[in-house]
């Protein structure tokens, strides 16, 4: 299969963000209690419920290792994408709740990766959704 630069830079960054993610969700799920507990604190001020966010400090490392990991492999690519813009999304609005805009600014980031994989997700390639036709 003969493939096009921009089929091997949208690999390189699919699976870059993949990893990002990954590790993220990796990192965090060994300690995820100690996580949690950070989480409480940045959020204690906020107008978020306590119960709102122990529930999502419970749940963001299992999706940030299942995203990415589906990033990283090419499954489910257009809506694995999705699902990480709507992550981020999500992690944007908590960030500006709490105050914390260093913390959006590098957030936007993101979302400006997963706009550009998912716009452009016609190159994807080096994906499992081609082999086994999935999209």
């Amino acid at each position: 299969m003969k493939t096009t630069n921009k089929q091997t830079a949208y690999a390189l960054l699919r699976i870059t963000m993949g990893i990002n993610l990954f590790a993220h969700g990796l990192v965090r799920l060994p300690k995820i209690a100690g996580f949690r507990d950070w989480m409480m604190t940045q959020f204690q001020h906020t107008i978020l419920p306590q119960w709102s966010v122990y529930a999502w400090g419970s749940v963001l490392p299992i999706l940030e290792l299942l995203v990415g990991g589906l990033l990283i492999l090419g499954i489910f690519t257009y809506r694995a994408a999705i699902a990480g813009a709507l992550l981020i999304a999500i992690l944007i609005l908590g960030s500006c709740l709490a105050g914390h805009w260093e913390w959006a600014g590098g957030q936007m980031v993101y979302a400006l990766f997963f706009y550009f994989i998912i716009s452009n997700v016609e190159n994807n390639a080096y994906a499992l959704d081609l082999k086994f036709k999935i999209n």
